[in-house]
This record gives C-alpha cells, structure tokens and sequence, in this order.
C-alpha cells in the first residue's frame, strides 16, 4: 500500500491526454494523518478574509439537545468505529466551538484565515457551517426603507430570529435523521436517445464550444451532476481518493440543489458553465504537467460550489438592506465566504471526505475556501497585480504547492469571467441573463426607495454598455496575463480572438442602441458586481483547439 504523501504528489494519477504523469494505485487511506503541505514563498497570500467567519450566531437549545442526545447515543456504540472516526467533528463541536471563541477569535470577534491560507480557530481548527436551509430567502418586505429611519422594526427582528430558529431546527433534525432532501428531477427521466445525445456531448467536453445550455436540457436539468460525475471519472479522481459513490452523487446533488433556478445568471447553469471552462484550463500544458491529484479534485469543487445559494443579487445591496450575512461576515467577502461555508456545511453532511485522515479533509476545506473567495471581485487588481509580476519576473515554481495553488486561483478567476471570450452565441446568452439579473436587482431597489446600483438601471444602463466595460476593465486586462502564462496555447489564442470580435460587435450594438447609456462605466461601477456575463462571436476560419478548447463539441443533431 503506498505512502499517503502519494496523495499529494504532482503527477500522481493519469488521465488521457491530460499530461499528468502514471496512475497511482490508490487503497484505503491508512489512518496516520497525512504530511501537511508545505506553502511556498508567494509574493502574495493564497486568502485573507480576516473578519469573514463571524461565530456570533449560536444554535437554538432544541438542537443543542438534539444532538447531545444523539452524542449519548453514538458514545453508546451504535455506530462502529469506522464510523466514528469519521464523525469526529460533530462529536466535539459544542466544546471545540466554545474553544474558538475564547481562543481563536479576532478582536473584533471573528476567525480568520492565515496568510499561508490555514484557518486560524483556535486549538480546535472548527469551521462552522451553513447551508441554505439555514436562512430565509431574502425578502424585502422585512425591511423598513424609510428616509428618516430605514431601520428594522424590533417585531420584524421577533419575526426574523422565529423563522432562523425554525429552519435551522428543522435543517438540524434532518442531519440527525441523515436523510437526504428531496430532490426533484434528480434522475434522468429522459428517453435513451437524449441520453445517448449527452453521453456524445460529453466526449467532447473539452471543446471550447461546448454548449453548455444544450447540455442541460439534455439532462433534464442535471448539467452540473453529470458534468462533475463524468470529470472525476475521467481524471481517475473516485478511484484515487478512494470515494463513495452514494455520498458523491448526494453531495453534488446538494450543490446543484442549492443553486437558485429563478436567477437568470447566477444558477447551476453557470456552475456547470465555469465547471466546463476550468477543466479546459486544467488541460493546458503548462498546468497539467504539474498538477497533483489534489489540485484536480480542489479545482473542480471549488468551481462547481463557487456561487452555491447565490441569492441573485450584490453584496452592496445586502449591506444596505442590512442582509443578516452582511452582518455575519462584517461586509468583507460576504457572498463569497458564504459561498465557501455553505460548500464546507455539504461536505461534511454528506460525509464524502468521512474516511480521510481528519488534517487532509480540513485542508481540503480550507483550500478551498482560499480558492472561492479569490472570485471576488473586488481583490481583481490584486490578483492580476501579482499574476503580472510574477510573469514579468518569471519566478512562477509550479513545484511548490503555493505557487500552483496560486494559479488554481487565477484559473477560477479566469473560469469565472470567461462568457465573453466564447463564440457569440453562447456569450450573448450569458449577457442578457446576467444584465437580466442586475435589472431585477435595480427594480427592487427602485419599488424599495434604495439608491440603484451601479450597471442595475436598465433605463440607463443598456446592455451593450455594460459588457463593453466588463470587457474592457475586468476579462481583458486577466486574459492577456492568461494568454501570457500558457504561451504557446491554441485555446488562448482562440479565447482572445472571440474577445476582440464580441467587443467590438458590442461597440457596434451600442451605437444603434435606443434606450438612454451615455454615462461611461469605470471600474468601481465593474467592480460593483460578481462578473460573468459576456459574449462571442463565431469565426468559422479560426482554427479550433484540440484536448483543451474549440471544437464542435456543442452541435448535437
């Protein structure tokens, strides 16, 4: 049986054509924790969400003693050991937390992440976790928006703590009960034919054409869990970590669950969409000979999960309409660390890293954290600060775990804004779903007597203008340092062509544009949102990248 350091080494396991080195043949983990990483030097951290994990909020004394009781029952043997050892971390969670807040909190009172992206929490390295069940869907009824006051009446506040402690009690009895939530259309109930028509899309899923719409009604709405599913079949990664497949089916099925289908942009469409996209970068060159096993498997979660329970609109707009996560994470980061959380909360409800040494699932968890909150927006120039200097000084070491972990991130990044350097079709469909979104979000504000957001006022803001600044101020600048990186590569040079054309076909589109968008955009407008909308335009001369983009991959008869 292999050393578990195996685990962690670059070119760890094969898959075809992906340019990582021979398979490793993989048993049960023993149960020695594993070696921790070591991080590199990095001009700049992995994460710093210092302030994010606000541990104020405390679980209502029915759960306390629902799950003290189930402690009793577990401390009884009803389980067996594999087990137990596996549910370490609910087991002690009353003690490790009252641990965190004496030991590992800020002075402001909250938990943070450590420069070298380790979670700082005290004695017991606990995370707490959330899942959407875990709060009220936002609904400005509750809010008084009135000029004098605008504050929340004191029997609203009544209301809201009622219906947290509801839904979290019923969200805890179902973990106790260890069922799984219902989940409509989990299956695929579509004939053999449309089936046979996604297993064919999915041989071609690293063509950079790859519809990803078509893709999804082809599974019946199961983009997101087939996609992942074929991915880790294909880089081995079931076999390599050893996973149940029970528990990774139920997991992806609570990521995909937990994305919210009535937003026009921000749904497991989009996760499937930028899932898609991070496996052609994983397959560039440059990336795949260095890549460990564990790199894999981080990028394609934290695609996947990197907007889980999006709420369909701005952090801007949960600060002033004083959003119970606003408070939580202290206005920084706040739907990204709430992205990062609520991921950490199904990992461990599944049970899908139970039967790793309990060092290895914590640094998964906190990695990934790292790489989530490196989406938010507005740390863009300091990501593209560092990527640029790095490639000016050509220092980047893919040998070490910090530096390729660093360009996991900038990969994400890259993944997560990529809709405008697709072909036009595909690209204007993100762009007129995430305009959508951000009109929606202006029309509340507007009904609510709050300030409109930026890029959210569809009487001024027109959809040509938008992307023309999206484009200009955020995808360009990170796509030339990426084109840069992966130099000579044929996706790139293809991604930038689509750039340059769907640009300028907006350019062409604002000019003949009716409704009201003189005002220019600048970057604090851009940086205002989550991006990921954008456009392309077809090139049917352009030559089409093999094994890493381009391709018909999307033309299904």
């Amino acid at each position: 049986m292999p050393v578990l350091e195996e685990l962690w080494a670059p070119g760890g396991l094969r898959m075809p054509d992906s340019g990582l080195g021979d398979r490793v043949e993989v048993g049960v983990c023993p149960d020695e924790a594993p070696r921790t990483p070591v991080w590199g030097p990095l001009k700049m951290p992995p994460v710093s969400c210092r302030g994010g994990l606000s541990l104020a909020l405390e679980l209502p004394a029915l759960i306390r003693q629902l799950r003290a009781a189930w402690r009793a029952r577990r401390g009884a043997g009803t389980l067996g050991p594999e087990r137990s050892q596996a549910g370490t971390w609910s087991e002690t969670e009353k003690e490790e937390i009252e641990e965190v807040k004496h030991d590992g909190i800020d002075e402001d009172g909250s938990a943070h992440l450590e420069a070298d992206g380790t979670l700082n929490t005290g004695h017991a390295g606990v995370l707490l976790v959330e899942r959407r069940g875990s709060y009220p869907l936002i609904d400005l009824r509750i809010f008084k928006t009135s000029a004098l006051q605008g504050e929340v009446e004191s029997s609203t506040r009544r209301k809201v703590k009622r219906q947290l402690s509801f839904q979290r009690y019923c969200h805890a009895s179902r973990l106790l009960r260890g069922l799984m939530p219902h989940t409509p259309g989990s299956l695929h109930l579509l004939d053999d034919d449309y089936l046979g028509q996604a297993a064919h899309m999915l041989s071609k899923v690293s063509t950079w054409n790859f519809d990803i719409f078509l893709f999804d009604r082809l599974t019946n709405g199961n983009s997101l869990v087939t996609l992942m599913c074929h991915l880790f079949n294909v880089y081995g990664l079931i076999h390599h970590f050893q996973l149940d497949m029970v528990k990774l089916h139920r997991f992806l099925g609570m990521v995909q669950e937990d994305y919210h289908s009535q937003n026009p942009y921000h749904n497991a469409v989009h996760a499937a969409d930028v899932t898609q996209a991070m496996y052609c970068y994983l397959k560039e060159p440059k990336l795949a000979e260095q890549l460990s096993p564990l790199d894999v498997f981080l990028g394609l979660m934290a695609a996947a999960a990197h907007d889980v329970d999006h709420p369909g609109v701005n952090q801007p707009f949960l600060i002033k309409t004083r959003h119970h996560l606003a408070s939580l994470y202290q206005n920084r980061s706040v739907l990204e660390s709430h992205h990062w959380r609520s991921t950490v909360g199904m990992l461990r409800e599944s049970g899908l890293l139970s039967h790793l040494p309990a060092d290895m699932s914590q640094d998964i968890e906190q990695q990934l954290g790292s790489l989530i909150l490196a989406t938010d927006i507005s740390r863009q120039n300091e990501f593209l600060t560092t990527f640029r200097e790095h490639l000016d000084n050509q220092d980047l070491d893919l040998q070490l775990a910090s530096h390729r972990h660093f360009m996991l991130q900038i990969a994400l990044k890259c993944a997560d804004v990529c809709n405008p350097c697709r072909v036009w079709e595909l690209s204007k469909k993100w762009s007129d779903r995430v305009c959508e979104e951000f009109y929606r979000q202006g029309d509340l504000e507007r009904k609510f007597d709050l300030e409109i957001s930026p890029l959210c006022d569809q009487q001024a803001d027109s959809v040509p203008a938008i992307q023309i600044g999206f484009i200009s101020y955020i995808v360009e600048p990170l796509f030339e340092e990426w084109q840069r990186f992966t130099e000579p590569s044929l996706l790139s040079h293809a991604m930038m062509g689509h750039l340059h054309k769907n640009q300028a076909r907006w350019s062409l589109l604002r000019h003949t544009h009716t409704p009201t968008d003189t005002h220019a955009h600048t970057p604090s407008d851009i940086h205002a949102h989550t991006p990921a909308d954008t456009n392309k335009q077809p090139d049917a001369e352009e030559p089409q990248p093999e094994g890493g983009g381009g391709g018909e991959g999307e033309d299904i008869p």
